[in-house]
């Protein structure tokens, strides 16, 4: 089973003590093992980088970017082709962020429906589905 993994599930594994942690990290552990094949984009590590920088924790953010890399089967790139899908999706979506949106239309261009997240509006996108992590 190939799922696309976002953002918050290694940042979730990383930061100190959530409800969500656990999970995150039961589901990293089998994309490790191999049980799930584990993919990614090129702005979800984006959004790690971005996101530890402006925490000012740059150290942890390349330490959880160098691990999650290392774990994923592949890093799938963001093309002119995604932006033109996220745009055409936008405005049929509500609650859905423009983030949220190029995931989408990376995973759609890619074959991949199934998605590793705790954000809610990825159940709104038509062909997307998030999987069961608690």
């Amino acid at each position: 089973m190939t799922v696309f993994v976002d953002s918050n599930i290694p940042m979730y594994v990383a930061g100190r003590a959530h409800p969500n942690r656990e999970p995150a990290k039961r589901f990293l552990e089998r994309v490790r093992s191999g049980d799930v094949d584990g993919v990614t984009s090129t702005e979800v590590l984006q959004e790690i980088l971005y996101r530890y920088t402006a925490l000012g924790q740059l150290e942890l953010g390349l330490e959880v970017y160098d691990l999650f890399v290392h774990i994923c089967s592949r890093v799938l790139p963001v093309t002119l082709a995604d932006t033109d899908r996220a745009r055409i999706l936008l405005p049929g979506l509500t609650g859905v962020s423009v983030r949220d949106a190029i995931h989408a239309a990376v995973m759609l261009s890619n074959g991949i429906s199934k998605i590793a997240t705790f954000e809610e509006g990825f159940s709104r996108i038509p062909g997307v589905r998030r999987v069961k992590l608690g």
